[in-house]
C-alpha cells in the first residue's frame, strides 16, 4: 500500500495521471484487490477534497449570449487538458480563513486555444496563492484554435472581461476587495490576462447588463511566458503595475516580455521582469523544472507581491 501510495504521490503535478490496474480477475492477487480499492477510496476522498474546497461559477446564467445552444454540451477533459469549452466558467478557491487578506487574482490557464492546461497552470497556482491569502478565481475560456471551433478571439476576450467584472459585482460576497483584484495568466492565458490589462477602457460585451457597467481593470497583472498576441501598440499610463517572466529559450514567448518592460518603462507604469537563462516554455510554477531558478520562480512573484502590497510581507 505504501508503496502504491508513493508512486500515486510521484505522479502528482504531472500532466498525464494515468494509472493502470489490471481487470481481469485471473491476474489479480487477493493482495492487488485489496491495493486497488484502497487506491480507490484514497482518490476518492482526494477529489471530495478538492471539491470541498472550489466552487464552479458560469459568467452568463444562461450561457454564453449567441451560443446559449451549447451550453449543455459537456467539457472534454483528460490528463493535464480541458476542452470544448462552451460554459465559460470561474473556478474559485478560497484560502483559509484565517489568513484571507482580501487580494484576489482571476487565473487564465494557457493552452494554445486548443486546451486549457487547467491543473498545472490553474489548479496549482490557485492552490500557492490561497497559502498566501489570496482568493483564486481559475477561468475556464472558449477556445477559438479548436478544430471547427465556433468561436473567434473576440469570444475569450468576452470572457476575461466579463469574468473581472463578475468578481467585482459578487466581492462581498467572496470578501474580497475590489480594488485589490489582479489578474495571471501563463502562455495562450498571458495573452488573455494582457487583452483585459491593456484594453481595459474596451467594453466587449457578449450582452449588456448592470454587471457590465464596471470597469474591468486589474489592480496588477502577473504574465508568466505570455504569448505574443498580449503585446498592445502601446502602453497606456493607468495600465496596471506588472510581473513578467519567462525563460530566454522560449522561443514563443520570451520576447513578448521584452517589448512589454519597454512599453511600459516608456509609459512610465511600474513593471518588473524576470528573464531566465535555463529553460524553455511551459514550466507551470517550476515544480517539475531541472533548473533550481525556475523551481524558485514562484518566490520571486512573492516577493513582488509582498513589495507592491497586494500580501503581507
Amino acid at each position: 500500500m505504501n508503496g502504491l501510495l508513493r508512486r500515486h504521490d510521484a505522479a502528482k503535478g504531472r500532466r498525464s495521471n494515468q494509472h493502470q490496474i489490471p481487470t481481469t480477475a485471473m491476474q489479480i492477487t487477493f493482495d492487488q484487490k485489496r491495493n486497488a480499492l484502497l487506491f480507490a477510496v484514497h482518490l476518492f476522498w482526494a477529489g471530495f477534497s478538492f471539491a470541498q474546497d472550489s466552487t464552479v461559477i458560469s459568467l452568463w446564467q444562461n450561457g454564453a449570449p449567441g451560443f446559449e445552444q451549447l451550453k449543455t454540451q459537456p467539457e472534454q477533459a483528460k490528463d493535464w487538458w480541458v476542452r470544448n469549452i462552451n460554459n465559460p466558467t470561474l473556478t474559485v478557491f478560497f484560502p483559509p480563513k484565517e489568513i484571507a487578506n482580501g487580494t484576489a487574482v482571476v487565473v487564465c490557464p494557457g493552452g494554445g486555444f486548443l486546451n486549457i492546461v487547467f491543473n498545472s497552470e490553474g489548479r496549482d497556482p490557485a492552490k500557492f496563492l490561497n497559502s498566501l491569502g489570496v482568493t483564486v478565481f481559475v477561468l475556464k475560456y472558449r477556445l477559438f484554435r479548436m478544430e471547427n471551433s465556433p468561436y473567434k478571439q473576440e469570444n475569450p476576450t468576452q470572457d476575461i472581461f466579463r469574468a473581472m467584472r463578475l468578481v467585482k459585482s459578487r466581492a462581498k460576497e467572496f470578501n474580497i476587495d475590489p480594488a485589490k483584484l489582479g489578474v495571471m495568466g501563463f502562455s495562450a492565458g498571458g495573452e488573455v490576462a494582457g487583452w483585459v490589462s491593456y484594453r481595459f477602457k474596451e467594453n466587449h460585451w457578449a450582452s449588456h447588463d448592470d454587471m457590465d457597467t464596471l470597469s474591468a481593470r486589474p489592480a496588477f497583472q502577473m504574465l508568466i511566458y505570455p504569448g505574443p498576441l498580449c503585446v498592445p501598440d502601446s502602453v497606456s499610463s493607468d495600465a496596471p503595475p506588472t510581473f513578467l517572466l519567462a525563460a530566454n529559450g522560449d522561443d514563443c514567448c520570451s520576447e513578448p516580455i521584452i517589448k512589454l518592460v519597454e512599453m511600459h518603462r516608456k509609459a512610465k507604469v511600474p513593471v518588473e521582469m524576470h528573464l531566465y537563462e535555463k529553460g524553455a516554455h511551459a514550466f507551470n510554477m517550476g515544480y517539475r523544472s531541472e533548473f533550481i531558478t525556475l523551481k524558485n520562480w514562484p518566490q520571486r512573484m512573492v516577493d513582488w507581491m509582498k513589495d507592491n502590497g497586494w500580501v503581507k510581507k
